[in-house]
């Protein structure tokens, strides 16, 4: 059984690596240190990447299924050590128990899910002359780079589809939240082959070091459109392959028709879910304005009866923001809209003592180039927007440079089937928020992401065309 309390290693090539170095990790609910996690130097980066290299051969002439049988098994290895994990990583991040053995199960899910999965044969001709055919093949290594937010779910999302197309994997989480990730690593390692499956925790150079190795082929990273591009410019010199799912600044829009109090409960958790810190969290809500003053009025009663807290207690409903720098940001904002005289329909009220705790706020009806509405806020603040017509919506909704997700809520679904037809966002949802699946493509447009996560095009974002052919009965020579 694996040991939740302490002694944390990274997983280089089958071993477990206690490192040269250490950082704090801190419990967002209390602000203070809890454990300490290794921190990889320039060496251990160079050690995991040859040991990630020298086990890709191997990995990736086996069958797939014989790989698949590998991630199944890492799955069943995760869920059986749910309860550990779920409370390490509460402590971490800062999440709700509850909703930290969801996000376990996430990661479950997600790796049988691609196991599951089928890589395609397309024969383009079979003929009497010509045989030909493409087939999808392994990259080599897969640096993978998960964010704080959802370290373990948004890790899965590259973890599964990358071993079992056939590539090895460099696991990188946040330096917020390294620990239940490098328990992951001692999971893997009684499973896979050594070097197959590698963890390494460490500080801001470790991205770099690791996006700009030539012995990287790939790079699966979540994370802020600004790192992205960082990302970005550091794998450009060896043309490595890449796929960002980045920011978004995404809208929803309320039609006249809704019954205010019904989607409250609906329309407060696409909101305020984690805290907010959602990629496709609604981060500015268009409401109709016949019936803006009722849902304002139904969002803030509700806001009123959700618990924020410490999430190992058992009642809370919303945790603490992850770290000291987003929680100064999101102060940041609110002494913003305090300096531009906006109006604060609930919240704003930073409480006293220990801990990064914000409740939920609402910022009723700010203009339309207030900082609270055109930057993303990535925290508990949301700017609710009195519209006057679904042109003026669709018109405001679609001005950002962002385009992750974006969400309509309606009595006629229809009309707002139609309307969701003219957001510009890479996923939009009727009457529900973020209902992902790993069988359903998730990508962002613009500058929210490149390339495509979950379904079978997120699986193949992970393997390389390899077309053959052969000429049939060819003319014998002399």
């Amino acid at each position: 059984m694996t040991d939740f309390t302490g002694d944390f290693r990274m997983a280089i090539g089958g071993a477990m690596v206690c490192g040269s170095l250490t950082m704090p990790v801190i419990n967002p609910a209390t602000g203070e240190p809890f454990a300490q996690a290794p921190r990889a130097t320039r060496d251990d980066t160079d050690a995991v990447i040859t040991a990630a290299r020298e086990a890709f051969v191997g990995w990736a002439g086996k069958a797939h299924p014989v790989r698949a049988k590998h991630v199944r098994a890492f799955a069943s290895a995760i869920e059986a050590q749910t309860d550990g994990l779920s409370a390490l990583l509460t402590r971490e991040q800062g999440k709700p128990l509850k909703d930290a053995e969801r996000e376990v199960a996430g990661i479950v899910a997600w790796l049988r899910a691609a196991a599951d999965f089928q890589l395609p044969v397309e024969v383009h001709e079979d003929t009497s002359e010509r045989y030909c055919e493409t087939r999808r093949v392994p990259i080599g290594v897969v640096a993978a780079i998960a964010p704080w937010n959802y370290p373990l779910l948004l890790a899965a999302f590259k973890l599964g589809p990358a071993l079992v197309t056939g590539n090895t994997v460099v696991l990188k989480p946040s330096p917020f939240t390294p620990l239940a990730t490098l328990k992951l690593g001692e999971i893997a390692q009684e499973i896979f082959p050594p070097g197959v499956l590698n963890v390494l925790s460490g500080d801001d150079e470790l991205g770099p070091w690791l996006t700009s190795h030539e012995g990287i082929d790939k790079v699966g990273f979540t994370g802020s459109t600004a790192t992205g591009k960082k990302v970005m410019r550091s794998a450009a010199d060896t043309l490595k392959r890449l796929t960002l799912e980045l920011g978004g600044n995404d809208p929803a829009i309320v039609m006249h028709d809704v019954d205010p109090q019904k989607i409250a409960p609906d329309l407060f958790w696409a909101s305020f879910g984690n805290s907010g810190q959602v990629c496709v969290a609604s981060k500015r809500v268009y409401v109709h304005t016949d019936v803006y003053e009722s849902v304002r009025d139904a969002l803030v009663e509700y806001a009123t009866l959700v618990k924020v807290g410490n999430g190992m207690e058992p009642e809370i409903q919303l945790g603490p923001i992850n770290n000291q720098l987003q929680y100064d940001r999101l102060l940041g904002l609110l002494d913003k809209c305090r300096m531009e005289g906006l109006r604060f329909a609930c919240g704003g009220e930073v409480p006293m003592g220990p801990g990064y705790f914000l409740p939920p706020t609402i910022i009723d009806n700010p203009p339309e180039n207030a900082r609270i509405v055109c930057e993303e806020q990535f925290g508990p603040i949301l700017p609710l927007i009195r519209v006057q017509s679904y042109e003026e919506a669709i018109g405001r909704a679609n001005a950002s440079t962002y385009a992750l997700g974006a969400t309509v809520w309606c009595a006629d679904e229809d009309a707002g089937w139609a309307l969701g037809e003219r957001l510009s966002a890479g996923n939009v949802w009727i009457n529900e928020c973020r209902p992902l699946s790993p069988l359903v493509p998730f990508a962002g447009h613009r500058q929210s992401g490149l390339g495509v996560e979950n379904g079978l095009e997120g699986l193949l974002e992970y393997t390389l065309p390899r077309t053959m052919s052969r000429k049939k009965n060819p003319i014998a020579s002399d």
